[in-house]
């Protein structure tokens, strides 16, 4: 009776009941999924059946780990795209790091021109799809040897590029750096710009010079902020799958996410899914040692209260000149690629950028019998309609549930902060970040392909891909609501409950409104990311579920460059109008998200 006392008293408090619900469907939503995808690799599945001889389906093997990590195969099928996914990561790091790091300290410590306007534009290519750089990048620099017909850069100047230049590992590495540079900017530039100025003017009293300053003090200071970036981008990086895709798959260049897709969509399911958990082992190592990292870094106090004007280096003669090139490079990122789409959306023959030869065809045209299987232009298309009519709906599902659940995770998280629930919670809601996109879907595919208890089977059905949105998101809902709520005072909502306002009306009339640019962060970050999400999705989707980002690579898988590029433009100016419309009514951003400014 006193248990059961004790269980009505816990049960009484929102906070309470909502941490109990949360480990329960969490549980069944991560760790489960989990344990099924470990079974399958131990199961024969309905295709492997020619070759695990003598079995049935379902019946237990080690035919998928011996050939995957012992056999002779082994090597074509893991080893080699593990070290060049290893090869991949690292370079992405190299030049996001150099890249971000260099433009935050300029920003942040020396006198450069176009502060704002640099700033701003920096972050844009994070806010476009990473995919949107490697059409560009093919648009400008494919050749004729392996692409069918040069590139702008081919046509203009006359010079047939590399292949190595054009395709492989050396596009792939550039373009994931020119994606995450933002990210290491975000988080770089936060430190420096917080870090208290008196350390480095003490110095500049006792004489040292500026590079002993730079050494000894600005180096050491953000080096936590360099290893964690370090880690975060390399995760990203190697769980990156449409990059690899465009750049590295026509000349056969293979890394874990582009070699899962294969397994998984051809005839070895059981290789995909232990290079899933491969995959999901190394995110868990990485987060691991960031974890560690953080706990045992020596501790710098960046914030002190004190008022301090940090003394920016004077760049001197070289000030305009460094300000334009800067500039100039950050808009080379972010303009010309959009240009570029444009201008392969208009052309009919790629290579040929004569005026004779632009055509609306591929915008509004009816469709050519000889081109394209006569599909209509992109305007009059009722499948990109479609597409883009699921592309909008799952993207408003998914931000709407984890940004609510986010919240209400967020808000018990912070009540019930340092017990045991609340510490599960807190990383079952952020453990599917730690799971590379295609992972993921990989796992709910193995999961809902088949009935599970009362629930039935739901691939191909477009609530499988909002419930795999909702909880892939959750993590970035999950974290702006306990930074949120760790801002928040009890004492605010001890107020409302010595007047006796009910919680439902204390989160509606209090807490939600005070917090409110936070909470609409946690929305903005799912609708953003889905909107943009291919890898996530291209197992789950069926032409009845189509998005437009998959039936962009299907276009390009088929070669309908034209297709593919007017679809790219529609999406990047559909991501980046949501992001700015939304940050003109509600004073939310990406940016904020994500840690900026």
């Amino acid at each position: 009776m006193n248990y059961l006392n004790k269980a009505r008293s816990f049960l009484k408090k929102p906070h309470n009941v909502i941490l109990v619900s949360l480990a329960f469907i969490l549980t069944y939503l991560t760790v489960i999924p989990m344990i099924t995808i470990i079974l399958d690799t131990f199961t024969v599945h309905q295709s492997e059946l020619m070759r695990v001889k003598g079995a049935k389906v379902g019946d237990f093997t080690l035919y998928h780990w011996t050939k995957v990590l012992f056999s002779s195969a082994s090597k074509k099928i893991f080893y080699e795209p593990f070290l060049n996914t290893m090869f991949v990561s690292f370079g992405t790091c190299f030049i996001a790091i150099f890249l971000g790091g260099l433009v935050a300290w300029l920003v942040t410590r020396t006198n450069i021109k176009y502060k704002g306007i640099i700033s701003t534009l920096f972050i844009f290519p994070y806010i476009m799809p990473s995919w949107t750089l490697a059409m560009a990048w093919l648009n400008f620099f494919k050749n004729s040897r392996v692409g069918g017909s040069p590139g702008l850069f081919t046509s203009i100047t006359g010079i047939e590029t590399a292949n190595w230049f054009a395709y492989g590992p050396f596009p792939i590495i550039v373009v994931l750096g020119l994606h995450y540079a933002p990210f290491a900017y975000i988080l770089i530039g936060g430190i420096l710009r917080n870090m208290d100025a008196n350390l480095e003017e003490a110095a500049l009293i006792l004489k040292a010079s500026r590079a002993k300053i730079m050494r000894k003090i600005t180096i050491p200071i953000v080096l936590p902020a360099m290893l964690s970036t370090f880690l975060l981008v390399f995760s990203s990086a190697m769980s990156a799958f449409a990059v690899p895709a465009f750049l590295g798959t026509t000349v056969r260049y293979q890394v874990l996410t582009t070699q899962m897709y294969r397994t998984l969509n051809g005839l070895n399911p059981g290789y995909g899914y232990i290079m899933a958990l491969l995959m999901i082992a190394i995110g868990i190592l990485i987060l691991g040692v960031n974890q560690w990292i953080i706990g045992t870094r020596r501790s710098f106090t960046t914030i002190t209260g004190k008022s301090s004007n940090i003394s920016l280096i004077n760049l001197r003669g070289f000030r305009s000149t460094i300000s334009v090139i800067v500039l100039g490079m950050i808009l080379l990122v972010c303009i010309v690629p959009l240009i570029s789409f444009a201008v392969e959306s208009f052309i009919m023959e790629p290579g040929n950028y004569s005026f004779s030869n632009f055509t609306t065809l591929f915008w509004v045209g009816a469709g050519d019998p000889s081109i394209a299987n006569s599909e209509p232009g992109i305007l009059r298309n009722p499948s990109i309609y479609k597409g883009l009519w699921n592309s909008i709906r799952l993207s408003l599902l998914v931000s709407l549930i984890s940004g609510s659940v986010g919240i209400l995770a967020g808000y018990a998280i912070v009540k019930k902060k340092n017990t045991k629930l609340s510490l599960a919670v807190n990383n079952l809601a952020f453990f599917p970040y730690l799971m590379p996109s295609m992972a993921f879907g990989a796992i709910y595919l193995s999961m809902f392909a088949v009935k599970r208890g009362f629930i039935p089977p739901m691939y191909g059905s477009f609530a499988l891909l909002v419930l795999v949105g909702s909880v892939k998101y959750l993590p970035f809902a999950s974290r702006a609501s306990v930074g949120a709520m760790h801002q928040l005072s009890n004492e605010i909502e001890e107020a409302g409950i010595i007047q006796g306002i009910p919680w439902r009306k204390r989160m509606m009339k209090i807490i939600i409104p005070i917090q409110k640019s936070s909470f609409l962060s946690g929305y903005l970050l799912p609708f953003i990311s889905c909107m943009r999400e291919l890898s996530l999705f291209i197992l789950l989707v069926t032409p009845a579920t189509k998005i437009l980002t998959t039936m962009l690579f299907q276009y390009n898988e088929k070669g309908w460059s034209q297709y593919a590029n007017a679809i790219n433009l529609l999406i990047v100016l559909f991501v980046v109008l949501s992001n700015v419309i939304v940050n003109r009514i509600t004073g939310a951003s990406i940016d904020k998200g994500i840690g900026g400014q």
